[in-house]
């Protein structure tokens, strides 16, 4: 059984660790086809509340491994891997109605920094850094960099650092409103474990339904927004998790949601 991607789910969280550390993470066909099976698992089952993401040994993802498509043998060929490995990662990261956590543990360069930025909250660690690689080597940015990162930082900073492919340190990330938030080396392990854990306490249904009300601010007027923001909140009024968390404020105890 293969083994580049670990999943390991407690106290519904999911961990899906990128693990090639060898190649610093960096994807193969296997590695992406792989992660993609999981991010259905784990959207489709009831268990998991939240999903983390994060690389093993010293990077969490360098994107594309290189001596894949620059071997006759094994190279897929660019149209393949991006309409059958890169797009359908961010497509399902987006869709799947669950809280997912970019837990950065290392440098997360080319379609690595793109999936991390694709998530719903990105964390790094002090020593981290992330990199727009793809100009480096005459290549665009591809895995929706264009599509996030313009929206996260404004559009003339993404442009200047996809065209001069600087390194950012997650310190200055954070500072630029790329990332969540950034920690010490030494508490970022507990910093993942309480956020996700956090999330996975949370009414993660009315946490989906946000998630679908961001990705549909991306392309909606504001009447389109309006109107979608009352049918949801309509939804979200009539589901056992608001009926739980109004009778624990009234009751002045902690709540216990289930995502229902």
């Amino acid at each position: 059984m293969s083994q580049s991607i670990l999943k390991k789910i407690e106290n519904g969280v999911a961990r899906l660790t990128f693990n090639r550390p060898e190649v610093f993470n960096s994807f193969n066909r296997e590695m992406a086809l792989l992660l993609q099976k999981e991010l259905d698992a784990c959207a489709n089952d009831s268990t998991v509340r939240a999903i983390v993401l994060m690389g093993s040994g010293k990077a969490f993802c360098a994107g594309q491994d290189l001596k894949e498509v620059t071997d006759p043998a094994l190279n897929p060929g660019f149209k393949k891997i991006l309409e059958e490995h890169y797009n359908p990662i961010i497509t399902r990261i987006r869709a799947i109605e669950k809280p997912i956590v970019a837990a950065v543990n290392g440098v997360a360069a080319g379609a690595g920094a793109n999936i991390a930025l694709a998530c719903d909250i990105v964390i790094a660690h002090e020593k981290v850094s992330f990199i727009q690689a793809f100009s480096k080597i005459g290549l665009v940015p591809d895995s929706a960099g264009t599509f996030f990162l313009p929206r996260l930082i404004g559009f003339g900073k993404a442009s200047a650092l996809m065209m001069l492919g600087d390194k950012i340190s997650a310190t200055d990330a954070e500072k630029m409103g790329m990332i969540y938030k950034v920690t010490t080396l030494d508490d970022f392990q507990t910093e993942i474990h309480t956020i996700a854990g956090t999330l996975a306490q949370m009414p993660t249904k009315a946490l989906g339904m946000t998630k679908r009300l961001l990705n549909q601010s991306m392309s909606n007027t504001l009447e389109q927004q309006l109107e979608l923001e009352s049918k949801l909140q309509i939804e979200a009024a009539s589901s056992e998790d608001y009926a739980e968390g109004v009778a624990a404020f009234v009751e002045k105890r902690k709540p216990n949601f289930k995502g229902k």
